[in-house]
Parts: C-alpha cells; sequence; structure tokens
C-alpha cells in the first residue's frame, strides 16, 4: 500500500539528524536547490541520506524566470545535476524576476503582466524544463504595491502559461492573503478564478505586519506560524479542488521540529480526510 503524498515541511540544518529519523506518514521535505548545487561536501550527503528515505522537493528561488534574458545557463546545467541526483518528486520556481545582466539581487521581483513577459516567460519555463526534463510548478507571488500596465489578471497570466508549456502551479496561499491585503484586493476572488486543476502543490507560511505601516502593508516573512485566515483559504482550496501535496514554509525564527511537525499535522489531517473520501489508500 502507497501512502500518499501529503503535508511537507522546509528542511533546515538544524532539523537534519531528526529529519532522518522521522516516520510521519506522508511525509515529504522540501529545499532550496541553491543550497546544494555541488559535487559533494557534507549539505549534499545529507540531502543524500534524507531523500533515501522520504520525498524531497526543489523550490527553486533564483532562476529568475521573468526578466528579460534566458536562464543562466550553467545555473541550469548544475541544477539538471541536482534533479539527476536527488530525483525530487516535484521541482517549482517564482513568478518573478532577481537578476539583471548578471547581477543577482536579494528579492523576488515584480513586473508588469504585459503580452510580451506572457511570450517571454513561457520560453524561459519551457527552456527550464527542456534542461530539466522535468515539469515545473510556478508560484504566484506576493505583491506589496500596484504596478500599471497589466494586460492579463494573475490567474489568467498564470493559466496561459500552464496552458503553453505545461507547466503545472504552486499555489502559495500566504501569498494570496498578503498580496489581496496589501493592495486591497479580494483573496476569495483570486481563487475562485484561479486554475486549480493545474495546481501541483500548495504552500502554506506565516506573516507579519510591517514594524513602520503595521497591518496596512503584511510581510512574507516565513517567520511565524500559519495564520488563521490563510488556514481557511487553504479549507476551503481543498474542498474545492481535492488534496495537494501541501508544504508549511518556515524560514525564520524557527522552532523546534516537535513544533514545526505538530503544524504540519493540521494539513496532514485535512488531506487524509480527502484521501479518503476519495476511497485513496488512507495513512
Amino acid at each position: 500500500m502507497i501512502t500518499p503524498l501529503t503535508a511537507g515541511l522546509s528542511l533546515k540544518p538544524q532539523h537534519y539528524a531528526q529529519a532522518l529519523q522521522c516516520e510521519a506518514a506522508g511525509l515529504w521535505w522540501e529545499v532550496h536547490p541553491e543550497n546544494y548545487l555541488a559535487d559533494g561536501g557534507p549539505r549534499l550527503a545529507w540531502l543524500e541520506a534524507i531523500r533515501a528515505r522520504h520525498p524531497v522537493a526543489l523550490h527553486g528561488v533564483s532562476l529568475s524566470l521573468a526578466a528579460d534574458a534566458p536562464p543562466c545557463t550553467q545555473h541550469l546545467a548544475r541544477l539538471a545535476a541536482l534533479v539527476r541526483r536527488i530525483e525530487p518528486t516535484l521541482v517549482s520556481e517564482h513568478l518573478a524576476w532577481s537578476a539583471w545582466r548578471g547581477v543577482y539581487h536579494p528579492d523576488l521581483l515584480p513586473f508588469p503582466r504585459t503580452h510580451e513577459a506572457l511570450n517571454r516567460i513561457a520560453d524561459n519555463i519551457a527552456r527550464t524544463q527542456d534542461m530539466l526534463q522535468r515539469t515545473v510548478a510556478i508560484e504566484n507571488p506576493t505583491h506589496y504595491l500596484h504596478i500599471e500596465g497589466h494586460a492579463f489578471s494573475e490567474p489568467d497570466f498564470l493559466a496561459m502559461l500552464a496552458q503553453r508549456t505545461g507547466c503545472s502551479l504552486l499555489l502559495d496561499l500566504n501569498n494570496v492573503y498578503i498580496s489581496a491585503r496589501n493592495l486591497g484586493t479580494s483573496a476569495t476572488d483570486y481563487l475562485d478564478a484561479f486554475a486549480l486543476h493545474a495546481v501541483a502543490e500548495i504552500h502554506l507560511a506565516g506573516h507579519h505586519a510591517d514594524p513602520v505601516h503595521g497591518p496596512a502593508l503584511l510581510i512574507d516573512s516565513h517567520d511565524a506560524p500559519v495564520a488563521d485566515a490563510v488556514w481557511a483559504l487553504y479549507h476551503r482550496v481543498i474542498d474545492r479542488a481535492g488534496p495537494r501535496p501541501t508544504l508549511i514554509e518556515r524560514d525564520d525564527q524557527i522552532p523546534p521540529l516537535c513544533e514545526l511537525l505538530a503544524e504540519r499535522a493540521q494539513a496532514h489531517a485535512a488531506l487524509t480526510r480527502h484521501h479518503c473520501a476519495q476511497a485513496l489508500p488512507c495513512p
């Protein structure tokens, strides 16, 4: 009997030893591949040890797919080598840009959703998938201010990318909630328009209010438990779309692994109920 992939956690170095021994049903781990693009060394050895016991996903942060240039060929080659070595269950990247004329910026930056951007990003995704020989899931971004010049809504833009390239989508519900609050739009309207059939993975994370502007500006900080409002969006999505592999992201103020496993258990329980209702193997 195969246990379905349910809820996962971001893998952090301080949790490696415990993660290796963890036997929670349906558990998987996600890492940023940029931390493992090496030919050897202890970090890569740990990742291979984890992969021998659990599914692992690669969540990239530096392909800069929305840039006005193709992804770096050398970077793609190193990423492809890691994909062959680890055989991840999922590979994902962000709908954003972070590189300009060979210089990388420490952020995932927005762009106007124009016809030109659609063509350019579709080409960059196709190049990436061809190099990796894998489908890549594209994540919806976080927004902090209005940008002029959009020709498409974000759900429509992502749906067209999926249709053109065969990519899947990564639905980050914390990003949906934060963006709606920051821009004064509706998170539920966004999700009603989203191509849920194309979603291969869901992300949940915490956030905090900006120290200067307060709750008028929410920051996608990944440094707190998932907010109740984001959990509510999550249950709404899986009630409509069915279970999807779900990650609890935590990248700062990282608590003991037992606390993260307790939060992960909430998503696992929700997904298990749906798996059982669909008569799939139940952990």
